[in-house]
């Protein structure tokens, strides 16, 4: 069974909160349940995580290398944009790296600064947009 980790970027904790026109009503808790039950529905192993805090999500990334996950997906969110230690992590980290956002950043006019680093990436399905990306892990990981 594949171990994936999933990484809820800065501001998920606010979706279905702030912004519904955007990104929609559902929760942070109720997208979790949903990718869990994709996850189930696959096979794959899931843990879920969420901070605010940019150094929280890259100690998430190397606690998960050395616990020999297979892959990870990231909503970065507020990350998106910034070029730091999140996209230095995701390069130093032996598994591939899935980006996946419910929204489409790009007709916002966002230019996402993980995306380059990343394996791949699903934006704009709304929260299916997570079971491409796990069935992504299966086929491409």
């Amino acid at each position: 069974m594949s171990k994936v980790l999933v990484i809820q970027g800065a501001g998920m904790n606010m979706r279905g909160k702030s912004q519904v026109e955007i990104f929609g009503s559902a929760t942070l808790e109720e997208i979790d349940e949903q990718i869990k039950g994709y996850a189930e529905g696959l096979g794959i192993d899931v843990e879920l995580f969420h901070s605010n805090i940019e150094g929280e999500v890259v100690n998430a990334l190397y606690d998960a290398h050395d616990r020999d996950f297979d892959a990870c997906l990231i909503n970065p969110a507020g990350y998106t944009t910034v070029a730091g230690p999140l996209r230095s992590a995701i390069t130093q980290v032996k598994f591939p790296v899935f980006e996946v956002h419910v929204s489409n950043p790009t007709s916002r006019g966002t230019v996402s600064q993980v995306l380059p680093v990343c394996k791949g990436a699903v934006y704009g399905c709304g929260i299916y947009g997570y079971r491409l990306a796990l069935e992504a892990v299966q086929q491409l990981g």
